[in-house]
Parts: C-alpha cells; structure tokens; sequence
C-alpha cells in the first residue's frame, strides 16, 4: 500500500473520512475546513483535513454544535496536521459543554415521567407542577428542562 497523496479530492476525502461528499463539501462551505482548487475548479483538500474531520466527527457524535466545533479548529495551526496535544487541548475545551449538555439529559431522564413545565397543562399532574402556567412567566419551551429549578411543592 502506497503513501497517500498530499492532496486528496472531494471523494477520497469522504472515502477515507468515512462521511458523504456532500458532508466535506458542507463542511467547505461552513469554513471548518478548507480545500484549494485545481486550475479546473475541482476542489483538493490536504491531507491533514482527515484529521480535522475526525475532531467534526467526534463533536458532533457528543452532540456539540457546529459553531463550537468551529472555534475549536479555528484554535487549531491551518499549517499542520492536529497533534494529539491540539486534540487534548480541545477535549478541556469542550468539557464544560459536554458537562452542561450530560446535566441536561440526566435532568430529562429524572423529568420525562413527569411534568416538564413547558406550560401545556394536558398532563394530569401539570396542575400540581405548572398550576396556572407558572412556568410561562420565565419564558418559552419545557422551563424546567431548559434548567429552570422549579419552584418549593412542585
């Protein structure tokens, strides 16, 4: 098996990278990474992107939006491959989102049986939780889900 090329098309970009080539040229058009152009216009993007859409891949996989994922590789050295200290840099970065967002689910998982707040008042126990739509009062959306305490006897 030979060396990979320095530079690698839009198609061997997602063979490698093991996402749709609509995914990498997304990613272009998002400036997460980024491609040259052949005098034909086709896009060739450098090797060391694979590693850049491994770090896209493992954000989105714990649920980190584009937007944060961007500034991470925006941190990142556009004259290198990422090393694995750039990676541990980043996973520090995104420990506090991924604590808020772990918060979150496990505030779901305690809340799905009952009632969310969100001011619906179909649920039986939306009397006892959201008398009078309370809940409304801090704003749209599932309140208590969104992290808002409920208040003392609900």
């Amino acid at each position: 098996m030979g060396a990979l090329p320095e530079w690698l098309s839009v198609g061997e970009v997602a063979a490698r990278s093991g996402v749709a080539a609509s995914a990498v040229r997304f990613y272009e058009d998002r400036g997460l990474i980024a491609a040259e152009r052949t005098p034909g216009n086709q896009r060739r993007f450098h090797r060391s992107v694979l590693r850049r859409v491994a770090l896209i891949r493992a954000g989105q996989a714990v649920g980190l939006s584009l937007e944060a994922i961007g500034a991470s590789l925006d941190s990142l050295p556009s004259s290198r491959t990422p090393t694995a200290k750039d990676w541990e840099r980043i996973a520090v970065m995104w420990r506090g989102d991924l604590d808020r967002h772990i918060e979150s689910l496990v505030r779901l998982r305690d809340d799905l049986s009952g009632c969310i707040g969100c001011g619906c008042l179909s649920l039986e126990s939306c009397a006892l939780f959201n008398a009078n739509d309370r809940a409304s009062t801090r704003g749209p959306g599932a309140r208590y889900l969104l992290g808002d305490v409920r208040p003392e006897g609900s």
